[in-house]
């Protein structure tokens, strides 16, 4: 299998528009289109994805604004994973300033910045998010308390797996091998390589598919209750779940593990929070750039 080039990912999703409709979107993808005469400021779209998650608003949520201000007026939205510097850029090129993150912003969970003040990394990101008068809000445990899980249904219609999901993390998917389970996985997420644990030539089709990381215990708590065949994650610390498998396989267990990347098995929740933004809210231009990889393969 080749190298993927580091813009497929990037190119792939900018050129769904012409996603079919499937059980989790029922509009084809737009590309920042038009806005029209209804106004709404920051508040009000974060207020109408909120009001539709179970037992939400939350006490508790690292899902604030970063930068900017709630009662701002939205001239466009953008969905990514990361607000990188060239994510920012973008957004002021198309005039959006409303970013909607999955991830943080300022380097640490709960986005904290007192430690930061002083640094130029730091100082240059706030200080073009301030000029430019952009809002960035992190939706991340918002997304995944949706009924669905607003990020696993993204993936999974990335990967091209809808008739193979319901409402959990297990998929049975047709019987195939597990090289060419992560060859799929490489071509459909643009990845240029994936670390595993486990049998190139196991025969796989029950997959239990964890994006981003839920933590290596919450990993091998449902491995002990599902029983997959594969378990795909985004991470996880070396010392937990690919332990566990390598120490399974060494008893004789056909378990494999499959590892793709934080940024890269998430991703795809952003073009879900796009979508959303489509449907819900087709008065404001919206459109999803990918924020891609920081770490690169030599």
């Amino acid at each position: 299998m080749k190298a993927q080039n580091p813009n497929q990912r990037r190119d792939f999703i900018l050129k769904t528009s012409a996603w079919i409709a499937t059980g989790f979107f029922s509009q084809p993808f737009s590309l920042f289109a038009q806005q029209t005469k209804k106004e709404y400021t920051v508040e009000e779209i974060m207020d109408k994805f909120i009001a539709g998650v179970p037992n939400a608003p939350f006490e508790k949520t690292v899902d604030t604004l970063k930068s900017g201000s709630k009662d701002q007026v939205v001239t466009g939205i953008m969905t990514t994973m990361f607000a990188t510097i060239t994510v920012i850029q973008k957004a002021i090129e198309l005039n959006a300033n409303f970013i909607i993150v999955h991830e943080p912003t300022f380097y640490n969970h709960l986005d904290e910045t007192e430690w930061l003040e002083n640094d130029p990394v730091y100082k240059f990101k706030a200080d073009l998010l301030e000029k430019h008068g952009i809002a960035v809000w992190r939706n991340h445990d918002y997304v995944h308390s949706l009924t669905i899980d607003g990020v696993q249904a993204g993936v999974v219609n990335e990967l091209g797996w809808n008739d193979y999901y319901q409402e959990n993390a297990v998929l049975h998917l047709p019987k195939t091998s597990l090289k060419n389970l992560i060859n799929e996985i490489k071509d459909k997420m643009g990845v240029p390589s994936i670390r595993y644990v486990g049998d190139l030539d196991q025969i796989v089709s029950k997959i239990l598919l964890l994006p981003g990381a839920i933590g290596g215990r919450r990993q091998i708590e449902l491995l002990m209750q599902e029983k997959p065949d594969v378990i795909i994650v985004g991470e996880s610390p070396e010392w937990e779940t690919p332990e566990y498998v390598r120490n399974a396989n060494e008893m004789g267990e056909k378990l494999s593990l499959v590892v793709i990347g934080h940024s890269a098995s998430e991703e795809g929740g952003s073009a879900f929070m796009a979508e959303w933004i489509s449907k819900n809210i087709p008065e404001v231009a919206v459109t999803h750039f990918p924020s891609g990889n920081s770490l690169h393969v030599f």
